[in-house]
């Protein structure tokens, strides 16, 4: 990496200390969730045991979590700020808060875990479930700062690369898709070849956009790194905040997904959460781009109205 890219980095990433609001006590199972991989393991007993019981972790003092966890004061502090808030007082106000919004509306009883010999009714219900946190989860997380001036700089790009391997590939196509429906210029590239050949064509004024759950799939992180270095506004969605692909992003949506399973890998349950943000920028940019926008869509539609009318007998 290079000095310049470096010092982008830090520059991007210092807007996110302390000085910023603590997140709202409904985000803060989402934030533990989204930040557990990347956290140490003593860190993590912290984060999941906060999240596991707000009501009983709030009536602890730090010494008592620190034994709780087996872990140290000083280990409770640096959860409690890694989690956005300034110390463990501010906290313990937000798990107070949690435990109340659970006991007035508490979730379902029911856990994502699936069986093989589930029956459908079981695994239809625990999918729903699953689906609907999962999107609860990064709605709640989104920083819609970051959002918004995503927004904008695809509202005015001359062109939208897209950047996806996999299930992610599927979804950089549904974004370029519902680009090209509002007559913006848009490609989505799941060939790592092309991405990078194509990569090196953008300039200031067009928008790459990388999307991994990972946050740490070279095929992705080679053209994002390629546009940034030649001045494209760069965003990554993806999963995990601290991870690779940010260092070369502008701008970095943070997404949410279920537990890992044996027949749900995390890499096909990201996928909700990421069509969730697709769906943000394309209405932001819809927004913002109505007068354009509205016509084209229209037309669009028009376009293939005939293939979904009845053929006459």
């Amino acid at each position: 990496m290079t000095e310049d890219v470096k010092e982008s980095f830090r520059t991007r990433g210092s807007s996110g200390g302390s000085g910023d609001a603590p997140p709202a006590p409904a985000a803060l199972a989402a934030k533990v969730r989204t930040l557990a991989p990347s956290m140490t393991r003593s860190v993590q007993r912290v984060a999941e045991a906060v999240a596991g019981d707000p009501a009983g972790c709030a009536g602890l003092t730090v010494t008592g979590l620190a034994e709780l966890t087996g872990t140290s004061e000083a280990t409770v502090v640096r959860t409690a700020r890694l989690l956005g808030y300034p110390g463990y007082r501010d906290l313990r106000l937000a798990l107070a808060g949690l435990a109340a919004q659970q006991q007035s509306g508490r979730a379902p009883a029911i856990t994502t875990d699936i069986a093989v010999d589930d029956p459908i009714a079981d695994v239809v219900a625990k999918l729903a479930y699953d689906e609907q946190q999962t999107l609860a989860d990064t709605a709640a997380g989104l920083d819609t700062a970051q959002l918004g001036a995503a927004v904008g700089a695809l509202a005015g790009a001359r062109r939208t690369d897209v950047y996806g391997i996999g299930a992610s590939g599927l979804v950089a196509q549904d974004l370029t898709q519902k680009l090209l429906r509002i007559g913006l210029i848009a490609h989505a590239h799941s060939d790592p070849h092309l991405a990078v050949t194509n990569a090196v064509q953008l300039r200031a004024g067009d928008v790459a956009i990388a999307i991994t759950h990972s946050g740490s799939t070279g095929d992705v992180i080679e053209p994002l790194r390629v546009a940034f270095e030649r001045g494209a506004t760069t965003v990554a969605i993806t999963g995990r905040p601290n991870s690779s692909v940010t260092q070369y992003a502008d701008h970095v949506l943070t997404t949410s997904t279920s537990r890992e399973s044996e027949l749900r890998p995390a890499a096909m349950s990201s996928r909700t959460s990421q069509l969730l943000v697709v769906d943000c920028l394309f209405v932001g940019v819809a927004q913002r781009t109505y007068e354009a926008a509205a016509p084209a869509l229209a037309a669009s539609y028009e376009a293939l109205a005939h293939r979904h009318r009845s053929s006459p007998r």
